[in-house]
């Protein structure tokens, strides 16, 4: 985050690929905080579930900060799903060999803000 302004989530280590969540990510990223929630409400993947998680936050975070604030005046400034550590599981198999199958995190960062200052 280059640019520290505006009004962030976070979640942490939840159980589903970056690449799974990157995919929605992208649909969503730098639209209006309104747009972006009824999208991510019709979507079926559940990295969209967790991502409108995080949104709604941050923009809880914007109106509990600056009560002049209307959800209408937000826009997903930044969005960025880093990957986190993995799990690794042993599948036994023939011969005395192993299979490794990694269960991958992902965490989320949201920042809104507001449009006018966008504009700025």
């Amino acid at each position: 985050m280059a640019n520290n302004t505006g009004y962030s989530a976070k979640a942490k280590f939840l159980l589903v690929s970056p690449s799974k969540v990157r995919r929605v990510a992208a649909v969503v990223r730098r639209r209006p905080f309104p747009e972006a929630v009824a999208i991510l409400d019709n979507l079926p993947h559940k990295g969209a579930k967790l991502l409108q998680k995080v949104v709604r936050s941050a923009a809880a975070n914007a109106l509990y900060a600056n009560k002049n604030l209307m959800e209408d005046m937000l826009f997903i400034k930044e969005l960025r799903v880093d990957e986190g550590p993995r799990m690794k599981r042993i599948w036994r198999r023939g011969r005395g060999r192993a299979d490794v199958l990694q269960k991958r995190m992902s965490h989320i960062t949201v920042v809104v803000d507001e449009i006018a200052k966008a504009g700025e």
